[in-house]
C-alpha cells in the first residue's frame, strides 16, 4: 500500500504509474531491481501516451497495413518496394513520395498504412485530403483551429495529401499550397496520392508556371509509383441480387 505522501510525491514529479497506483513490482527485488522495473513502467507508459496523442494529431482517417496490401492484385508495387517504404528510412532522408493511379487501385491504403506505420515509430504526422488541406490554408488568419493545425502540420516529419487532383483549386489556393510546400521544403517529407499524372497538374493548379515549380521542389529527391489497372471496389463490388 502506498502511504498519501508517497502518492502525492509520485504525483508531483510525474511518476504516472506509481501515482495511479497501477504500477505492480515482482517480489524480492533489491531496491535497484525495484527502481528498474519502475523507471521501466514508466517510460513504457509515457511512450503509449505519447504515440496515442500523435495518433490522434495524425487524423489518419482508417487504419490501414503493408501486411495487408494485396500485390498479387496491384502490380504497381511490389512487396520488396513495400517492405522499403515500411522501413521509413526515406523520411529520415526528406525524401518525398507521389503515388499516381485511378481510384481504388491502393494508393490512400499505402499512404494509410505509412502513416501509422511512421506514428508508431515515433515521427509526428499530419494526413489530410488535399480539399481540407486547402481549406485549411485559406482560414489560417480567421481561425485558431486552422491556424493550430498549420502549426502541427508545420512540425511533422511527414504529411500526407490524399486526392490531389479529384476537386479544382482557385488560383489563391493554389498559391497558399505552392507556399506550404516551399515552407516544407528539405525539411518535411511529403506524400501525395493523386488520379492525375504530372501532365494534368497545371489544370489542376489553374497555373502551369506555379505547377512546374511544384513539383520542381517536390521531386527534387522523390519516389514515384505509379499504380495501374481496376479499382480493388469496383473488381470487388457486391451487388443485392445475384
Amino acid at each position: 500500500m502506498m502511504t498519501p505522501e508517497l502518492r502525492s510525491l509520485a504525483k508531483q514529479f510525474r511518476i504516472s504509474v506509481l501515482a495511479s497506483g497501477k504500477f505492480k513490482s515482482h517480489d524480492n527485488l533489491s531496491n535497484e531491481g525495484y527502481l528498474l522495473e519502475l523507471f521501466r513502467a514508466e517510460r513504457a507508459a509515457r511512450e503509449d501516451r505519447q504515440t496515442k496523442e500523435r495518433l490522434k494529431q495524425a487524423r489518419l482517417p482508417a487504419l490501414k497495413t503493408f501486411e495487408e496490401f494485396d500485390t498479387d492484385f496491384q502490380k504497381g508495387v511490389t512487396r520488396e518496394q513495400l517492405d522499403l517504404l515500411a522501413k521509413l528510412e526515406w523520411i529520415d532522408g526528406l525524401y518525398n513520395l507521389i503515388l499516381i493511379g485511378p481510384p481504388g487501385t491502393g494508393k490512400t491504403h499505402t499512404a494509410l498504412a505509412i502513416g501509422n506505420r511512421a506514428v508508431h515509430n515515433g515521427y509526428n504526422v499530419a494526413f489530410h485530403t488535399m480539399n481540407a488541406l486547402v481549406h485549411i490554408l485559406k482560414t489560417q488568419e480567421i481561425s485558431a483551429k486552422s491556424k493550430a493545425r498549420l502549426r502541427w502540420i508545420k512540425k511533422c516529419h511527414l504529411l500526407i495529401i490524399d486526392e490531389l487532383g479529384y476537386l479544382p483549386v482557385s488560383r489563391g489556393e493554389a498559391n497558399f499550397f505552392f507556399s506550404l510546400i516551399s515552407e516544407l521544403y528539405e525539411n518535411t517529407s511529403v506524400l501525395i496520392t493523386s488520379n492525375k499524372g504530372f501532365d494534368g497538374w497545371a489544370e489542376i493548379l489553374g497555373d502551369p508556371v506555379l505547377a512546374i515549380a511544384l513539383l520542381d521542389r517536390l521531386t527534387y529527391r522523390c519516389q514515384i509509383l505509379n499504380f495501374s489497372g481496376k479499382g480493388w471496389r469496383v473488381a470487388n463490388r457486391k451487388q443485392i441480387f445475384d
